[in-house]
């Protein structure tokens, strides 16, 4: 059924392992220029220029797209579209949003099709020969995980601050499809992180107590190592304490939107207990701990004693805390 794919299979079987700023596969040209050029021309891909959010909602859910509850996004159009047209920061006290972002935006999934190659796509990135190779590739056992994968568009204002994916991630690959001929300029790309100098203890806690779920961070605290800007390339990786990304879309979703083929493998059974440290609760500065004092009681019953045990000696012995970084 899906023997037209098959030259994609080799292409992940045969790709080479990057390690900067983790480890990564990357590759460019994924698809063929004629399976590319289909794709970009689908008219469920190439949207028409809208003249406003409600229209470009209304003509997304006309062609077949679903909004959806995804990280970074929000499904209400009222509550989006007050937002975008307005600025009015009424939203941010949604708990949905996250402290480390400054806004969010609308995920759509397609979900019905009126073209037959675009379905044949999706179903092949759906395909067990497609996820029995990733989880091959990267010694996952896929009879422990279940999948998840669809073509989707991100209008403006979506944003995942720096982080490096939850426990229960087990593998994510990305695929840009982006409609413009300019996209590569456009300002709505993933970008691959590293954690700064100062802030790499995170990483190291993180990686020391897998018990704990990792969460997003300010993007103060990171520098960007590679921007997945190039179309038709696709990024895959098992998330890991190291797996840092992140996204801040500001574009105009009007002429063309993001538009990627999104996947995951997801671990049945999650790895993590159900808890994690806020960011604002693992700030370290100037050789002493800034603790917002609303959270100090709950932050001290979950965090290791390792942990405590830094912020003890760092706080009352204003010790140099390099060796923890």
């Amino acid at each position: 059924m899906h023997k037209q794919f098959d030259y994609l299979v080799n292409k992940i079987e045969t790709a080479k392992f990057l390690n900067k700023p983790f480890k990564h596969i990357y590759i460019k040209n994924f698809f063929s220029q004629e399976d590319i050029s289909k794709l970009l021309l689908a008219d469920q891909i190439n949207i028409p220029t809208m003249s406003d959010d409600k229209s470009l909602i209304k003509e997304l859910h006309k062609e077949g797209f679903k909004a959806i509850t995804f990280p970074g996004s929000v499904t209400s159009p009222r509550k989006y579209i007050d937002w975008h047209t307005k600025k009015k920061h009424f939203s941010f006290m949604d708990s949905k949003h996250h402290a480390a972002c400054e806004g969010f935006g609308m995920v759509f999934r397609l979900v019905k099709f009126n073209d037959n190659f675009l379905e044949d796509v999706n179903n092949f990135f759906a395909s067990d020969k497609l996820n029995q190779t990733l989880a091959k590739k990267f010694d996952l056992s896929l009879n422990d995980c279940e999948s998840d994968s669809g073509i989707q568009k991100y209008l403006d204002g979506y944003e995942i601050s720096p982080h490096p994916d939850v426990r229960r991630k087990a593998l994510t690959f990305m695929i840009n499809i982006n409609p413009d001929q300019d996209s590569e300029k456009i300002n709505y790309h993933t970008k691959y992180l590293k954690f700064k100098k100062e802030f790499s203890y995170i990483e190291r806690f993180w990686s020391e107590n897998k018990k704990i779920d990792t969460n997003w961070v300010p993007w103060s605290w990171t520098e960007n190592v590679f921007t997945q800007t190039k179309n038709n390339s696709i990024v895959i990786f098992s998330p890991s304490s190291k797996t840092m990304h992140g996204v801040k879309a500001s574009y105009n979703h009007l002429i063309s939107q993001r538009t990627q083929i999104y996947g995951n493998l997801w671990y049945k059974n999650n790895p993590a207990d159900n808890l994690t440290v806020e960011w604002q609760n693992l700030q370290i500065q100037n050789n002493a701990i800034a603790i917002n004092h609303t959270y100090k009681n709950k932050f001290h019953r979950i965090i290791p004693s390792q942990l405590k045990k830094l912020i003890k000696k760092a706080y009352f012995d204003r010790i140099n805390i390099r060796k923890y970084k």
